[in-house]
């Protein structure tokens, strides 16, 4: 009798383990497939910390214009942050999720600044005709 009830148990238990692991594994199979499927879109998904913010929710959080080709005013942005990041101050009775929130946005606009610099710099240099060095080795 003893031992049909502990063949019970352990049949039950490698039954709810069986689909446990095989939910997992689905799982794991479909979001590997969408972030290989993001891949090809850089701001689809950033490896930021500032990654699920818009540029436009950022520049609303800061309350300035989005950057047009790379040529952001940045000191404003810098301004604005400094002004709502200490406002936020939790020492000061703050929100701690305002001041994050404030800080993912001026990470958000300064990533755009950037790569919108960097393309314009590997234009400048595709438009000067730069050719690289071909070692032969």
């Amino acid at each position: 009798m003893a031992h049909r009830i502990i063949s019970q148990v352990v049949f039950t238990g490698a039954r709810v383990f069986g689909r446990a692991f095989a939910e997992a594994y689905k799982q794991a199979s479909a979001s590997q497939k969408y972030a290989a499927a993001n891949s090809s879109n850089p701001t689809a998904s950033n490896t930021l910390s500032s990654a699920g913010l818009t540029l436009d929710e950022a520049c609303r959080i800061l309350n300035v214009s989005p950057p047009r080709g790379g040529q952001g005013n940045l000191d404003i942005v810098h301004e604005r942050f400094k002004r709502l990041f200490d406002l936020n101050d939790p020492k000061k009775g703050g929100s701690f999720y305002l001041q994050s929130k404030v800080l993912r946005a001026r990470e958000r606009i300064e990533m755009e600044v950037r790569e919108a610099r960097e393309a314009a710099e590997r234009e400048a240099e595709l438009k000067e005709d730069w050719r690289p060095r071909m070692y032969k080795g």
